[in-house]
């Protein structure tokens, strides 16, 4: 049985509370390694934290500017020259374009690393698909990803998402909810199956807990209506339903909701009073007009239609909610459309997981030290095609 055989049989035997011990020492014994240490990003994608026993005894590793936050950006593994000829290879732990952290592995010499390198490359993804199936069975995971407490509000919302990146050949997607750890209603959802995507990005109404509730319910009508297989606007429809059924229109939502079919590029939008939309291509961004109908809720039985576009190999596509676009500096002017053109442009030699965090970071800046009174919402979809 080869090294790399014995790493995958070890961590798909393991216990889920236990995957960092079998990957530790299964490492240990084939490869030599010196020390390996499993860092997960947190929720706000600022530091990659340790995964340990509580009460934690490592310090945060910083996402912008350590070895292991390189290899996290990039999405590269990156070796690093250690003294007494150590080296130490930190490893993207990354599942179908989502990317959870980094596996650092400490060798007894640089050749070695190099040597081994592919091989525990791949180690570190089955790593990521047995973190993906253990969160199902344990908390050790959700809890290393913790900077600072959340609020109820953002465990449901962070419950409910499915991830914050994905990668097909045909596109790839990255989106980030700010602040972090006390978002309120504003979500996204994806599904993709062999002929197309569907995209959902939700601009929540209200505050805390009942933010959240109202998010759920309709995320979880339009999931339910799509897996029964229905078109994109009677998804809307059952879902306004839903809705205005339990709160008689006293709160709604604003769904911009996208299919694409992956062969051809071909896009159907449901408009429900949504987020934002801009478009990059060929080097220009436009604001996307929409044919805006009524939010999710608000009236009873409201009927929906769909538009059609077509998305072009290149294209990248950014969505924003009105935590973003409406944010005001201390001055009180606001961030709006001119502002998000030139951070989409500044953001362009990006990877799509990495646009919404620095678009969310200089919203930061131009918001100032006032704290945010509104969820803010960034998806970026690349539009690769067949």
């Amino acid at each position: 049985m080869n090294r790399f055989v014995a790493a995958e049989r070890a961590l798909r035997t393991a216990a889920p509370h236990e995957l960092l011990d079998a990957v530790r020492r299964v490492l240990t014994e084939q490869y030599a390694a010196v020390s390996v240490e499993l860092f997960l990003a947190d929720y706000g994608l600022t530091v990659l934290r340790p995964v340990s026993v509580l009460p934690h005894t490592m310090e945060p590793i910083s996402v912008h500017n350590s070895a292991a936050g390189r290899a996290f950006g990039s999405q590269e593994p990156y070796a690093e020259a250690l003294r007494d000829d150590l080296a130490r290879l930190h490893l993207p732990v990354t599942v179908r374009g989502d990317r959870l952290g980094v596996l650092s592995v400490t060798l007894p010499d640089g050749e070695q690393a190099q040597g081994s390198l592919a091989e525990l490359s791949d180690v570190a993804q089955v790593l990521a698909h047995e973190v993906v199936v253990a969160e199902r069975d344990t908390d050790v995971y959700m809890q290393a990803r913790r900077k600072n407490r959340l609020t109820l509000a953002a465990e449901m919302q962070w419950q409910l998402l499915p991830g914050r990146s994905c990668a097909r050949p045909e596109y790839e997607l990255g989106a980030q909810l700010e602040p972090a750890y006390a978002i309120f209603g504003d979500n996204f959802d994806w599904s993709a199956t062999a002929d197309h995507l569907m995209l959902y990005v939700t601009n929540g109404m209200g505050e805390g807990i009942e933010a959240s509730l109202l998010t759920n319910l309709a995320i979880s009508a339009l999931r339910n209506a799509r897996r029964a297989g229905l078109s994109l606007a009677d998804q809307a429809a059952l879902a306004d339903q839903a809705v205005y059924a339990h709160y008689r229109g006293s709160s709604y939502l604003s769904v911009l909701m996208l299919d694409f079919e992956l062969a051809t590029g071909r896009v159907s939008v449901v408009d429900a009073g949504s987020p934002r939309m801009l478009r990059l291509r060929d080097g220009a961004v436009e604001r996307v007009e929409l044919e805006a109908q009524l939010p999710l809720g608000m009236f009873d039985e409201t009927d929906y239609g769909s538009q059609e576009l077509c998305a072009e190999p290149g294209d990248r596509l950014v969505f924003v909610s009105d935590g973003v676009y409406g944010v005001s500096s201390p001055e009180g002017e606001a961030y709006g459309d001119a502002a998000l053109v030139r951070a989409i442009q500044a953001t362009r030699l990006l990877p799509a997981a990495e646009v919404p965090r620095a678009i969310l970071r200089e919203l930061t800046g131009h918001r100032g030290q006032s704290a945010s009174d509104d969820d803010a919402l960034v998806v970026c979809l690349d539009w690769l095609g067949r």
